[in-house]
């Protein structure tokens, strides 16, 4: 793949993993991080359908975690510790399309039909077999994913955050899924 989300994809779900933190548990963890991951996967296709795009977000940056954060009120990290680094490669609309995304199944299952219309497809992001068209954890919870994540499916919990960006979300996906191809993000 020419341009590569992946590192804005792994800050962005740790984010959402750190802000909304699963259910005790081992498995639990991996369930939160599955539905964070298709989320976020899913949300950054839509933000950057083009290689032009990705290619930008590499050049350019994120943005980071600070208005994120303000809302959450995690503000008073001392980001500038070494430790704190992946929080500049978070990306503030996708957290917040993907928070969108895991409050509501049906919002989840168009945008999920809308990346066939991008860059990416429907496999090219996350690797071969489980990349976007795998999403049924995001798309189609079962009782287990939302027992496994309550913090991070809780539509009350996640709306601050959803709320940053929803309605380009929204507009984004009300047209055909070819005007994503043509860089509407």
């Amino acid at each position: 793949m020419p341009s590569d989300l992946s590192p804005v994809i792994a800050a962005s779900a740790r984010w959402l993993l750190s802000a909304f933190p699963p259910a005790a548990g081992p498995l639990n963890d991996a369930l939160a991080e599955a539905q964070a991951r298709h989320a976020v996967t899913i949300a950054a296709a839509l933000r950057y359908p083009t290689a032009l795009d990705a290619e930008l977000l590499d050049l350019l940056g994120p943005g980071g975690s600070g208005r994120l954060d303000a809302v959450t009120g995690v503000d008073t990290l001392p980001l500038w510790a070494a430790e704190f680094d992946w929080r500049t490669r978070v990306d503030e609309t996708v957290v917040s399309w993907a928070a969108c995304l895991l409050a509501d199944a049906d919002l989840a299952v168009v945008a999920a039909a809308c990346t066939a219309a991008t860059h990416h497809g429907a496999g090219g992001i996350g690797g071969t077999g489980g990349g976007i068209g795998g999403a049924h954890r995001l798309t189609v919870p079962s009782p287990r994913d939302h027992r496994a994540a309550p913090l991070l499916r809780h539509p009350d919990l996640l709306h601050p955050i959803a709320d940053l960006h929803r309605a380009a979300l929204v507009e984004l996906l009300a047209p055909a899924p070819s005007a994503v191809a043509r860089g509407r993000a």
